[in-house]
């Protein structure tokens, strides 16, 4: 982005022009046809200026042969000359002051190399006239609050306005998802389409939203996370902000990492660490289109749901059954009715129906339409609630007496008024809103759930957010910096255990005691100093995965068993013909009862240093039981890895096995993340496998560091 006048001051004046031309405008494109029909028909009062070098008349009217003769300087250009012309037009462009442009053309660094030069020399030539361009090869935008739609494909009026920022990084999904917000009534505030995020990035349309009072909530389409410093920042300043961040991120597998790496010449990044991330950032990841919309467009209008509790009236068993189902899976509890509240309803709904949660009024609501209703109005003073759900009907053109519809959603309206909690609607499968049913929809002033499947989904999402931003209390301060005398040491290459320890002891880390041999008969001495049973390793830097060659012995009872055991180990790695520098040989106590876990941290090419948690043995090596997250990380955050591993039941004792000292463990990993963050970019991995817990001891058993081998900028 420019560095003159503020991120907001720019890109409201990106997507606030007054007036338009499009460059390369032809009666033989039909994106010049789409995009001079979208400004003509979608609110735009502003003049659009057709230019071409060889027509004079485009689209009905009057076309230009350059920008010079344009009868004034418009505010923003819409590019769509060929990638070899385009930076030739920015150049005229800059020399007349004008500031933004937005280019549809392709070829640039999404082609390769070549692309990536002549991308290059057009962001050179943008820097040096002080242009912003959004693109090139994107589609444009979409504002709907203002009704200016510079955008390549063709948008079918009216503009439905509303609360939702969409930033996708595509260009024909961009329209697939602008028509379904259409059908089911989701309205937006602004749509870009990113295109290669030459100048202006995802990023920095997020930064324009949290500030734009018009956008309540923000859905991302996300191929690549580019910068992920600059999206970290962008999440945490909209969950402060109130502003739920709701993202599709494409590239869980291989084939979908490899065609967004084609498509947008981005790494896509380690999935797990992205949805640790994500997650931690306060962001609701989905799944669908259909999903990103629907969170997005529920999140942007419905009351705070602060508690999983809830209470359902519906008018048939089967969605009774699917809700009941559905509600389980997605952690959303059904309490029974209270007793006061039971008895009032036995009053209203017939004697043959079943009083609990969630409610069937059963099929007589064709013989008495307001059952329903009046279930309601009894089920909303429920205090074991936190909001209720019921579902509706939607009307169309063709339905007979419509006005049926229309005070049907009017009282629903009315209780929602009056209610003191939440009273959310929804229909039983996935349709589109009809127009006729839209209307009543607003006026009645409630929410309608798109389907149970899609909707009880909706709920979830909007109760871990708002639940996670009512705690998200603790700040992360800055990292305790650990002032470490390496010596001689330089941090580079690999250190094994022995290295590794002498840095986690200096850093105040519990560490079980060793001591260092060079013969047999030095191990029989230090091991009766430690005292029995013992376990021998080698020491090495460059032996990584010492059990894998034979360098580990374990439980060594008595003098003549340790001296065996480190003539063996000895006699074993020369014949493995390691090549290997051993410093010596380890001596430490046995430890048995206890667990085990691993705690590593390694450095993410995109989010830095991320911190990974797991349970030993199967845990981790079936299971794939971890959690993962982001340093840097507060200690609270920390606790809250260790509750999320399925297998964090056995830290709580039982069967023989001591109970964890789990606030001692949340000391030491959250030490070990201030560690990590203290050492800088010094760090590539720092590995402890494994941690060992046994009540209230924990002592790390072993350690591998990584150092980062610095590139040759840094190196200069």
């Amino acid at each position: 982005m420019s560095q003159i006048g503020s991120l907001k001051e720019r890109l409201d004046g990106l997507f606030r022009p007054h007036s338009v031309a499009l460059v390369g405008a032809t009666d033989n494109s039909r994106w010049s046809l789409n995009t001079f029909q979208n400004l003509q028909q979608c609110g735009f009062s502003g003049p659009v200026y057709l230019v071409h070098p060889r027509h004079r008349h485009v689209h009905g009217q009057r076309a230009y042969a350059s920008l010079q003769e344009l009868p004034e300087r418009p505010d923003l250009l819409y590019v769509m000359v060929p990638a070899d012309v385009v930076t030739g037009v920015i150049k005229e462009a800059g020399e007349m002051g004008i500031h933004y442009a937005v280019v549809l053309t392709a070829g640039f660094s999404e082609t390769g190399p070549e692309g990536a030069r002549l991308e290059a020399h057009l962001h050179l030539l943008a820097l040096r006239y002080d242009m912003i361009i959004l693109g090139p090869n994107g589609n444009g935008f979409i504002n709907s609050q203002a009704g200016i739609v510079p955008y390549g494909l063709l948008v079918t009026p009216p503009l439905r306005r509303g609360p939702v920022g969409l930033i996708l990084q595509s260009g024909a999904l961009a329209s697939t998802a602008l028509g379904f917000a259409r059908n089911h009534a989701i309205g937006l505030s602004l749509l870009v389409s990113m295109g290669n995020e030459m100048m202006v990035a995802c990023t920095d349309v997020m930064e324009y939203l949290i500030d734009d009072p018009a956008t309540r909530v923000i859905a991302l389409f996300l191929e690549s996370i580019r910068d992920a410093g600059a999206f970290r920042h962008a999440a945490q300043r909209a969950f402060q902000a109130g502003k739920p961040v709701v993202a599709l991120k494409v590239g869980k597998s291989s084939v979908s990492q490899r065609t967004a790496m084609a498509h947008t010449g981005a790494l896509v990044g380690n999935d797990a660490v992205n949805a640790a991330a994500l997650r931690q950032f306060g962001v609701i990841r989905v799944e669908s289109v259909e999903d990103l919309l629907l969170t997005a467009g529920f999140l942007g209008s419905a009351p705070p749901l602060t508690g999983t509790r809830m209470g359902v009236i519906t008018p048939s068993g089967g969605a009774s059954d699917i809700v009941a189902d559905r509600a389980d899976e997605e952690g959303l509890q059904l309490p029974d009715f209270s007793p006061g509240v039971k008895a009032r309803l036995r009053t209203v709904v017939p004697s043959f129906a079943t009083l609990h949660n969630p409610l069937d009024v059963t099929g007589y609501v064709v013989v008495d339409p307001s059952l329903t209703r009046r279930a309601l109005e009894v089920a909303v003073d429920d205090e074991n609630f936190d909001f209720l759900l019921t579902f509706v009907t939607l009307p169309t053109h063709r339905s007979p007496n419509p006005e049926r519809f229309r005070a049907a959603f009017r009282a629903l309206g009315e209780l929602k008024a009056k209610a003191n909690k939440p009273l959310l609607a929804a229909t039983e499968t996935l349709t589109d809103i009809p127009e006729l049913a839209q209307e009543m929809i607003e006026a009645a002033d409630i929410q309608v759930l798109g389907g149970i499947e899609h909707g009880l989904r909706v709920l979830r999402r909007a109760v871990w957010w708002h639940q996670r931003r009512r705690l998200a209390t603790e700040e992360v301060g800055p990292p305790r910096r650990v002032l470490l005398d390496l010596g001689p040491q330089r941090p580079e290459g690999v250190w094994g255990e022995w290295r590794a320890r002498h840095l986690l002891e200096a850093a105040g880390i519990p560490v079980t005691p060793a001591a260092l041999a060079r013969n047999p008969q030095e191990c029989r001495m230090i091991a009766e100093r430690i005292g029995y049973p013992v376990v021998l390793k080698i020491a090495s830097d460059e032996v990584v995965h010492k059990s894998d060659v034979g360098g580990v012995v374990l439980d060594i009872r008595d003098p003549e068993a340790v001296e065996g055991a480190a003539e063996d180990l000895l006699r074993r790695l020369r014949n493995a013909a390691l090549g290997a520098n051993i410093e010596g040989i380890l001596i430490e106590p046995m430890r048995r009862q206890g667990h085990e876990l691993l705690v590593s941290l390694s450095r993410d090419p995109g989010w830095g240093v991320v911190l990974t948690v797991a349970l030993g043995g199967i845990w981790v090596e079936i299971f794939q039981d971890r959690a993962i997250r982001v340093l840097p990380v507060s200690r609270g955050e920390v606790r809250v890895m260790l509750d999320e591993l399925r297998g964090s039941r056995v830290l709580k004792g039982g069967r023989g096995q001591p109970q964890a000292d789990v606030e001692r463990l949340t000391d030491v990993i959250f030490s070990l993340g201030q560690l990590a963050e203290s050492l800088g970019d010094h760090l590539d991995t720092l590995e402890i496998n494994p941690l060992w817990v046994s009540g209230h001891t924990i002592e790390v058993l072993d350690a591998l560091i990584v150092w980062r081998q610095p590139s040759q900028e840094e190196a200069q």
